[in-house]
């Protein structure tokens, strides 16, 4: 369903602030309106109105998993693919909101075919995995199949969506 507030177009300056913003959120209105060469007024009425089109999500810091475990001395990151043994919308919906409750859990995939959910998880250490997969998966009925990866190498990590060319 189309959002009421989002632009009806979006053109090269709104493509190069999106562009900009997902990269680095954190200069000025000012140094952004040099950057996309228009004026300090023009640029906040625009960014504003991505916000409020919900073009733009949110605002975050994006922690370094390497470097937060060198710091903190551990640090593991699993993909998992998960299967239910029912594919009812109730009970889809109900491990989903199970799954996403969880901090533990960064990302929660719906997918298809294949398994129902691939999910993204960030914990301390294997105990840590294990608690979170009693939680997660033997403790409901309904998980019929998972299968854990983990990870040994992280080769690229982006946020980043991919825009057409702002020319």
């Amino acid at each position: 369903m189309p959002n009421p507030s989002a632009p009806s177009t979006i053109d090269a300056i709104d493509l190069q602030l999106l562009a900009l913003l997902q990269k680095d959120a954190t200069p000025s209105n000012q140094a952004l309106a040099e950057l996309v060469k228009v004026s300090p007024a023009t640029c906040h009425r625009r960014v504003k109105r991505l916000w409020d089109a919900g073009l733009i999500e949110k605002q975050v810091a994006v922690l370094s998993p390497e470097r937060l475990a060198e710091a903190l001395g551990w640090g593991l990151s699993v993909l998992v693919e998960l299967t239910l043994d029912q594919q009812t919308q109730e009970a889809l919906d109900a491990f989903e909101a199970k799954a996403v409750a969880d901090d533990r859990v960064q990302q929660c995939w719906r997918v298809s075919p294949g398994p129902d959910f691939v999910l993204v998880i960030q914990v301390a250490d294997m105990p840590s995995y294990q608690d979170l997969a009693r939680q997660l998966f033997t403790e409901d009925s309904h998980v019929r199949n998972v299968r854990a990866f983990f990870a040994v190498k992280r080769a690229k990590f982006g946020t980043a969506l991919p825009l057409p060319a702002s020319t």
